[in-house]
């Protein structure tokens, strides 16, 4: 499928003291764009990429970060060329 756009919601789940210092790391990241936080330890993560696999690849990249405790995937869509989700 041509242009298709995956976008994916994260709960990332980090180590209170390391917050910042995760939130640096996943601002690096392709497509990766950080909505909510918390003073507890949580991120509301958003991730757009054109191929499944880059969105799951990324979801272990963020797992296995220092300080990162989980990386829960929330909600996963598919949008195809034609703007309709699929």
């Amino acid at each position: 499928m041509n242009n298709a756009l995956h976008i994916a919601s994260l709960l990332v789940h980090c180590r209170p003291d390391l917050l910042e210092a995760v939130k640096r790391n996943l601002v690096l990241l392709p497509g990766t764009e950080l909505h909510q936080e918390s003073a507890a330890g949580k991120v509301v993560v958003v991730l757009e990429a054109e191929h499944e696999s880059r969105i799951l690849e990324t979801i272990s990249h963020i797992q296995q970060m220092p300080g990162v405790l989980n990386a829960a995937l929330i909600y996963h869509e598919l949008l195809t060329p034609e703007g309709e989700p699929e």
